[in-house]
């Protein structure tokens, strides 16, 4: 799953801007109804979620289809080449259609799908696109979700995770151009021999070839940051060395130029070629420590989300950089893309910037008794209500995180769910399977995010899983503005899990909702005083808990919700504001990441 690229041999597009948008409110039951003319008197503009650029509610809180259509032309000196569209995320499904014919269907609101054009339109011609997408989400979807039909008519989508449900084509579509035979895949490992001082890439390479054509052979060439090349290798997989290596570094991020080439066997010249940005690295977990290159790392920083005023999870490359402008102005070194796959473009930003990344599925909400708590009532066993199907579209997920992100130096580990239940009986039978899969893609240590309710006595999965990822919010949902509890209880619940499993452990979540600009003399909740004293005592206790070796805060921003009784504008568990002004608890973490260095590598 190779990100399109522009090159001498590949040629890109982009087909972002303003497209015709209609909200879908009939059911429609064949092709030709789905691809009728979209009227132009709507627009909306692609990459941005739809809901908040209108004004009306019923757009905002619409639960079904929605139609983006426009017009495409595939340039006339693409002649002789092969064409394709790439949607790089459409929430939650999403159909295309050229013309009038379905070209494809795809599942999974945070990941891209390709479909080619090539025996569908000839070069210089033009065709009408339309990307149909529903935000509906089910039992049998990640994540999942219930839908019901209101007395009125009108369907209301109730999910279990707590950030909005945006929805439409928050990241870039394109239109792009392939020879005929073409690279399809390849996938990078690197690994560095610390006694001889000697780095290797390890390469594999997929092709999809013209069989009309002659044959293919594959070669790599490894370049350094200047350009200069410096190791090759013939083949379609293999092993470079590479002697003396410039590691990857978090903070001094080093990125070699792996370039993949595809030459015909008969006359060796080069009919296509790839560029991929390559960090070498080694991850390894020993005992309770996390070693990035053979030397314990210490993670610092956020819980994130895609989420932006107006844009909602439109991808904005101006917020992307920002944000890390921010991160390091704090001196955070890692993030996790909580609780979905980012843009892709703020992973090859994380590699160029030193920025380690735990990468995350959407697999959250697998926990009816989040909501049963909240609402006080019994819920039901989740593993009960859940199925194959929806473990088989997680797994989907997975393999399709993985497909995307196996190549990028900053991903350190794979988290493939927040918060399951995973203290009720059937969490194990649900999980066990999904574990092997991941191992078996790729070597990457593995985590989940634990939720509090599924204690280390309760907790019926963690022995699978490589780190132990922990949410916990004491003194704020638990024991709320009690200080001195919640300082009891939070070390008394860190020190079972270090007792009983001796693995490294990652605060991965942990604050308090704080309203910017509320200030109290007493440290009342809700006050910036407040998250600032209460980041402070979970800091204390990280440092007396020998296992604990990261910390990452709910959240970096603020961000939007459902409309909820206790939501008032969204959550508010940000350091900064949704529109990025620091709040008085940046300040605590600027002095203990940034002053007193704690998350520099040892």
């Amino acid at each position: 799953m190779l990100k399109p690229q522009q090159n001498e041999f590949r040629e890109l597009l982009s087909l972002d801007g303003l497209w015709h948008f209609e909200v879908v409110n009939e059911t429609y039951h064949d092709d030709i109804s789905w691809t009728q003319r979209v009227s132009s008197k709507r627009q909306v503009p692609v990459p941005a979620s739809y809901n908040d650029i209108f004004l009306d509610t019923d757009t905002r809180d619409h639960v079904g289809w929605v139609k983006y259509q426009r017009r495409v032309r595939v340039p006339a000196s693409w002649a002789g080449k092969r064409y394709f569209i790439r949607c790089d995320a459409a929430t939650h499904t999403g159909r295309a259609y050229i013309n009038e014919k379905l070209v494809a269907e795809h599942e999974g609101g945070y990941t891209p799908f390709d479909f080619e054009l090539t025996e569908l339109v000839n070069a210089g011609g033009e065709s009408q696109l339309t990307v149909a997408v529903s935000n509906e989400l089910t039992f049998e979807t990640i994540p999942p979700g219930k839908i019901d039909i209101l007395e009125d008519g009108r369907k209301k989508q109730t999910y279990l995770h707590d950030f909005f449900n945006y929805s439409g084509l928050a990241r870039s579509v394109w239109l792009y151009a392939l020879p005929k035979s073409y690279i399809a895949d390849a996938t990078i490992t690197t690994a560095v021999d610390w006694n001889q001082n000697l780095g290797s890439i390890k390469y594999q390479i997929e092709t999809c070839s013209d069989p009309s054509g002659s044959g293919t052979d594959g070669r790599v060439i490894v370049k350094d940051e200047d350009g200069n090349a410096i190791a090759e290798a013939e083949g379609f997989h293999g092993s470079i060395d590479i002697p003396n290596p410039h590691l990857w570094q978090p903070g001094a991020a080093y990125l070699y130029d792996v370039v993949v080439e595809l030459r015909s066997s008969s006359d060796n010249s080069v009919i296509d070629h790839y560029h991929i940005s390559t960090g070498i690295r080694t991850i390894e977990v020993r005992g309770a420590q996390f070693l990035l290159n053979n030397r314990p790392f210490y993670f610092t920083g956020f819980g994130k989300h895609e989420d932006s005023p107006i844009r909602g999870k439109g991808h904005d490359t101006a917020y992307m950089v920002h944000d890390f402008e921010l991160m390091n102005w704090l001196g955070a070194n890692s993030f996790r893309t909580s609780h979905y796959p980012y843009a892709e473009e703020v992973l090859e930003y994380a590699d160029r910037q030193g920025i380690v990344v735990i990468d995350e599925t959407a697999a959250v909400g697998l926990n009816l008794g989040v909501t049963s708590g909240r609402f006080g009532y019994k819920a039901p066993n989740t593993w009960e209500q859940y199925n194959e199907k929806t473990r088989a579209a997680h797994e989907r997920g997975i393999r399709e995180l993985i497909a995307r992100d196996k190549n990028h130096a900053c991903v350190v580990m794979w988290s493939i769910a927040n918060e399951p239940a995973s203290h009720e009986e059937g969490a194990r039978e649900y999980f066990e399977p999904l574990v092997d899969i991941t191992r078996k893609l790729d070597p990457r240590p593995i985590c989940f995010a634990n939720i509090g309710m599924a204690t280390s006595e309760k907790d019926l999965i963690s022995d699978m899983f490589d780190v132990l990822c922990l949410n916990r919010y004491y003194g704020w949902y638990e024991n709320c503005g009690d200080m001195r509890l919640a300082e009891t209880h939070l070390q008394a619940d860190l020190m079972s899990w270090q007792k009983k499993y001796g693995k490294p452990i990652i605060m991965t979540e942990y604050g308090a909702d704080t309203i910017a600009g509320l200030h109290s003399a007493g440290v009342t909740p809700w006050s910036e005083e407040f998250q600032a004293k209460l980041l402070d005592l979970y800091h204390r206790v990280f440092d007396r808990v020998d296992a604990v070796i990261g910390e990452q805060v709910w959240n970096f921003a603020d961000f939007q919700t459902s409309l909820l009784v206790f939501r008032v504008d969204g959550n508010k568990k940000g350091i900064f504001t949704r529109d990025r002004r620091p709040k008085a608890a940046a300040q605590v973490l600027r002095q203990r990441w940034r002053v007193q260095g704690k998350g520099e590598v040892v």
